[in-house]
């Protein structure tokens, strides 16, 4: 099946039924590898104690939150670009998952912060520009609502995304153009990850459970993001039948 294959909703939905067995299996498995390695592999940091164990979900989630609006941005580019027919309801979808995704992320923050650096928040620039992603989650998935058609509302919804696509290099960079209290990158490096193996594969892990996830909960919103619009369309026509008839029988 080729990839263009998959602008047909109808052989999307088939393709994801077969394969979202699958990638839920090996995410039940990538999170049990996960979390024994996170709990009886990982050792706690000398000074941090076990409270070093939230960066096993915390960072995942952070990843997480980028990716997803990286998903968007790239579906954003063809709803605009090549007219798919599936990318603005891959943008739609992914929305409220990078959005729990985020609020993960600023929840496990703050509470690894508050012993590590004595507050809950700090309004530095990769926490300000955290909290900035997770409104405009917020606000993109308020304007699918607000706009009834889903094909106005993914058009509008495109340009607000490709716009708000500037913030996800100021996340990445913020460590190293401002002085904040987050550590330079230390996995996603030039020059390779500089933390111990003992601690890097089981955070890798975790990533690919969650990133397993992801796709598993994004198949699943594209699919009844596609059986909604279906129905609707359905209730137009029956609708637009009920107008036509009482329309003649008027005329009658």
């Amino acid at each position: 099946m080729a990839i263009l294959d998959l602008a047909n909703p109808t052989r999307f939905l088939a393709l994801s039924a077969r394969l979202l067995p699958w990638l839920f299996a090996a995410c039940v498995v990538a999170f049990a590898a996960g979390l024994y390695m996170t709990f009886f592999v990982a050792p706690d940091d000398y000074q941090q104690g076990a409270t070093v164990k939230i960066m096993y979900l915390h960072v995942p989630a952070a990843w997480l939150a980028m990716m997803c609006y990286s998903v968007m941005a790239v579906s954003s580019l063809g709803t605009l670009i090549w007219k798919h027919p599936l990318a603005d309801v891959s943008a739609k979808a992914a929305a409220p998952i990078g959005a729990a995704f985020t609020l993960i992320s600023l929840i496990t923050g703050s509470l690894w912060g508050k012993p590590m650096w004595g507050t809950y928040w700090v309004w530095d620039a990769r926490l300000t520009s955290v909290l900035v992603l997770f409104i405009m989650y917020l606000g993109l998935i308020a304007l699918w609502r607000t706009i009834e058609d889903p094909i106005r509302a993914g058009k509008a919804a495109a340009v607000l995304t490709l716009v708000g696509a500037i913030n996800l290099p100021i996340i990445k960079f913020s460590v190293d153009w401002w002085n904040t209290l987050h550590q330079p990158a230390s996995v996603i490096r030039m020059d390779g990850p500089t933390i111990h193996p003992t601690i890097l594969w089981p955070l890798l892990v975790m990533a690919l459970a969650f990133t397993l996830l992801f796709f598993v909960m994004h198949l699943m919103a594209m699919r009844n993001e596609i059986l909604r619009r279906r129905l609707r369309t359905m209730q137009l026509q029956a609708a637009s039948a009920r107008v036509g008839v009482a329309t003649s029988q008027a005329a009658e």
